[in-house]
């Protein structure tokens, strides 16, 4: 991914799997569900929040010291 508009389009994707798994996550928890799906759809968030922070940062332009 090289330009911005790339990036951007991925945050967005990354963003919008990151709220459906909210709302999967939230469903899920209110039953008696099996733990293990629960656990790794949380890392699964997680990773999703660090893509999103790493492309995030890969937007900002480096300021010359």
């Amino acid at each position: 991914m090289s330009s911005s508009q790339d990036i951007q389009r991925r945050i967005v994707e990354l963003e919008v799997e990151h709220r459906d798994l909210d709302v999967v996550i939230a469903t899920l928890s209110q039953a008696a569900h099996d733990e293990l799906q629960l656990r790794r759809l949380k890392k699964r968030k997680l990773q999703l929040k660090d893509n999103i922070m790493l492309l995030k940062m890969q937007l900002i332009p480096d300021i010359p010291a």
